[in-house]
C-alpha cells in the first residue's frame, strides 16, 4: 500500500490542513456550513455540494430530476440515493421517473 505525501494548506479563513490532493476544500470550513437539519445534513460533504453546486437546495428541487440524472453530479455516489429516497418519501415525494 501507498502513502500519498500530504501538504499543509491554509483556507482564506486562515484554517490550516492538510491534503494529499489539490482539492482545495478546507475540513473545518466544511464542518462549519454543514446544516444542522433537514435533507441535507444526512448527506456526506461531497454529495452536499453536488447537489448545492446543481442548485438543488429543496426536497421539491430534488424530486424534478431522476435518480440517474442525480448520479451523474460529480460527487454524488450510490449510498446518498437512500437517503434522499427515504428524505423524499418522508415529504410526500420521490424522484422523477
Amino acid at each position: 500500500m501507498t502513502t500519498s505525501e500530504k501538504y499543509l494548506r491554509t483556507c482564506d479563513q486562515g484554517h490550516q490542513f492538510y491534503k494529499s490532493s489539490d482539492c482545495p476544500t478546507c475540513p473545518t470550513c466544511e464542518n462549519e456550513r454543514k446544516p444542522a437539519d433537514g435533507f441535507l445534513s444526512v448527506l456526506s460533504a461531497p454529495a452536499r455540494r453536488a447537489l448545492e453546486n446543481n442548485g438543488i437546495t429543496t426536497l421539491q428541487q430534488l424530486s424534478t430530476l431522476t435518480e440517474k440524472e442525480i448520479l451523474q453530479f460529480h460527487g454524488m455516489g450510490p449510498a446518498s440515493l437512500p437517503k434522499l429516497r427515504s428524505a423524499l418519501k418522508e415529504n410526500g415525494l420521490a424522484f422523477r421517473e
